[in-house]
């Protein structure tokens, strides 16, 4: 849409620029509670440096609208009766979808950011219509503010400029963004589609295993890798979003052609389809399931399995300590598939290839708290950012 000139042009965007500069302290007022849920008006005030009566407007304000409740703390010998504010359980809702290799989840949350599985269903040829139908249904049934505010979307594919570009792995062909919201009438709500790696770091940034993390990296294994390297718990996202397309650095077997159309990439170093030719077989429909498998039966003693998940550990353990010489992290937070693979061969690996003075106090790796949801959790935390944003709030009706 374009600059709208002239004095008329500049009259109809006063009103909406007025209500995002009303509404740039309740967004702050919600992130703390976000962040720190259980908080008093006192220290709400102390964090955000408001005053009394600023507090009391905007915690009103944020009742009226059904974003918050208020509920008696417990007081420790004498003094006042005080209260603590939490995200109110029937307030303002979003939607948040996970499509996966294999299937799909479609789960609602509120404020407090924990996804509810409301449906799931198989990858299949009419899954797009499928989807528009569940997220539907799901809107319009439940929550005080039955209509929800954003739908975020995770995906195992690379996104550039808020768009799919490449689902080779996925397999479930193109679904169409704007039918997932159909018939949830006008305006259409917003859908904000993220890699499901991506968002899997900044669950774990906000609520995981590298929560409070200033530089973080998270790696996710399922079939390739993926990732994101996160600042202060935002993900970095490149000059068009696509950034953390770690599985496509060629760090991989030059002679090996990658889906994505390189040769030598990481990712195929990395899952089933690396196990299966390490184990003379050919590669596998499903390299997810397929890997899973393998990781069990190494798991049990089979040694041929266990050379083969040695092998793939080890390639694991090289390229994350690359990316540690690379980006200098607090943290390391492996999910998906990855955990399963560290042991002997990956710490040798990844202490190896650190640089000789990191070698001392290496960079710790931790494994993902979150585990399957994390893609899921933070597909909620990308819709939630945007509707308690200044320019959420404002938009919505009232």
């Amino acid at each position: 849409m374009g600059i709208v000139g002239g004095a008329e042009g500049t009259e109809r965007c006063e009103p909406y620029r007025a209500r995002v500069d009303r509404w740039r302290t309740s967004a702050s007022v919600l992130d703390e509670v976000r962040r720190s849920p259980g908080l008093t008006r006192v220290e709400l005030a102390a964090r955000l440096n408001l005053s009394s009566a600023t507090t009391t407007e905007t915690v009103a304000r944020l009742r009226e609208a059904g974003w918050l409740a208020e509920e008696r703390a417990p007081v420790s010998g004498r003094g006042r009766p005080t209260t603590c504010l939490r995200p109110a359980p029937d307030g303002p809702h979003v939607l948040a979808l996970d499509l996966r290799h294999e299937d799909w989840r479609l789960a609602v949350a509120g404020l407090d950011g924990i996804p509810t599985v409301r449906c799931s269903g198989r990858r299949g040829d009419d899954l797009a219509d499928r989807l528009a139908r569940a997220v539907s249904a799901v809107a319009s049934t439940g929550g005080k503010l039955r209509r929800p505010l954003a739908l975020g979307l995770a995906a195992p594919a690379p996104l550039s400029d808020d768009v799919f570009v490449r689902a080779t792995e996925l397999d479930w062909g193109a679904v169409a963004l704007g039918g997932l919201v159909a018939g949830l009438g006008e305006p259409a709500i917003p859908v904000l589609p993220g890699n499901d790696a991506t968002l899997a770091g900044l669950a774990e940034a906000r609520s995981g295993a590298a929560a409070g993390a200033a530089t973080a990296l998270s790696l996710t294994v399922e079939v390739g890798i993926g990732g994101t390297l996160l600042l202060d718990g935002r993900p970095q996202r490149g000059a068009h979003g696509a950034a953390g397309e770690y599985g496509h650095m060629p760090l991989g077997d030059p002679a090996i052609a990658c889906p994505c159309g390189a040769w030598g990439c990481w990712g195929p170093e990395l899952d089933g389809r690396a196990l299966a030719r390490h184990l003379g077989e050919g590669p596998p429909a499903d390299p997810r399931t397929y890997a899973l498998r393998v990781l069990d039966r190494a798991d049990a003693g089979e040694e041929a399995a266990g050379t083969a998940v040695a092998r793939v550990a080890a390639a694991l353990g090289r390229g994350v300590a690359g990316l540690v010489n690379a980006h200098d992290p607090d943290v390391v937070v492996l999910g998906g598939l990855a955990p399963r693979f560290r042991g002997r061969a990956f710490d040798e690996a990844y202490r190896c290839g650190l640089m000789a003075y990191r070698r001392a106090d290496p960079t710790p790796v931790r494994d993902a708290v979150h585990g399957d949801d994390a893609a899921l959790y933070g597909a909620v935390a990308l819709a939630l950012d945007e509707v308690t944003s200044a320019e959420g709030l404002a938009r919505v009706p009232g």
